[in-house]
């Protein structure tokens, strides 16, 4: 198993643990990175009622922008898991800032090995942290045992869109993965081109701003930061030209 540092690096799109430590630092002026709170409520919407009574498990909940957002308008009870401690004391600060605390909790742990309470959940998250608990098989069938009856598993991911050869999970992969799991697809917003480009940019040039500043501070380091900017700017890359950008839903068969 790799380490909770190389497992949550991956999930930024970087490649050397020794930039864990750096992340709060480089990500200080980004709240909601990956999945996009607004469509994440909106499917919730689509699907369920009775807001108030929904249990709701973020995993990998950064620093709770989705977790807030969906907690904010729907008034229902969120739990949040991430691994940098820094973004779970800024989900804290948060959630009150926008109070919602009563309705959020948050707490620091390793999702791959974090032992979930007895409690059923209605809805869990993995928002654009990639296979940390493994290919979609895996992932599926042990988030199963934590659903509640009629509960939904929503996944924020890419998949190649079947033009040419990739090392990208297809769709068709993933819909197979789901079966075997006992679980399927129900529906999905695709994210559009210009979104992604939109929100690339934006993004991307925080992320160099701060990463720059990182290798004045600390020169030594500096191919560090310099790889992280380079693996941006090729992930943007594959975003925007050779992938689909999804939220799925799945429900158990």
């Amino acid at each position: 198993m790799k380490t909770i540092e190389d497992s949550v690096v991956h999930a930024m799109d970087g490649t050397n643990s020794q930039l864990f430590k750096y992340l709060p630092y480089i990500l200080q002026d980004i709240w909601a990175f990956g999945a996009s709170p607004e469509i994440i409520l909106n499917l919730i919407k689509k699907h369920k009622q009775n807001y108030s009574s929904l249990r709701i498990l973020d995993l990998g909940s950064g620093k709770g922008a989705v977790s807030i957002r969906i907690a904010k308008e729907l008034k229902c009870t969120c739990y949040g898991i991430d691994a940098v401690q820094e973004f779970v004391e800024e989900s804290r600060i948060k959630s009150k800032d926008n109070n919602v605390e009563e309705f959020c909790k948050f707490e620091l742990g390793d999702i791959r090995i974090k032992v979930f309470d007895e409690h059923k959940y209605d809805i869990i998250i993995l928002g654009s942290i990639g296979p940390v608990l493994g290919d979609y098989f895996t992932t599926l069938t042990k988030l199963k045992k934590h659903l509640s009856e009629d509960a939904l598993i929503i996944i924020d991911d890419s998949y190649n869109d079947n033009s040419k050869e990739s090392k990208i999970i297809s769709k068709s992969s993933i819909i197979a993965q789901a079966s075997k799991a006992g679980m399927k697809i129900i529906d999905e917003e695709i994210i559009s081109k210009d979104e992604i480009i939109a929100s690339n940019e934006i993004i991307f040039s925080k992320i160099k701003k701060r990463c720059e500043e990182l290798i004045i501070k600390e020169p030594n380091n500096k191919y560090l930061f310099e790889d992280y900017i380079k693996k941006q700017i090729e992930e943007n890359e594959v975003l925007e030209k050779d992938v689909i950008c999804s939220t799925m839903v799945f429900a158990i068969n």
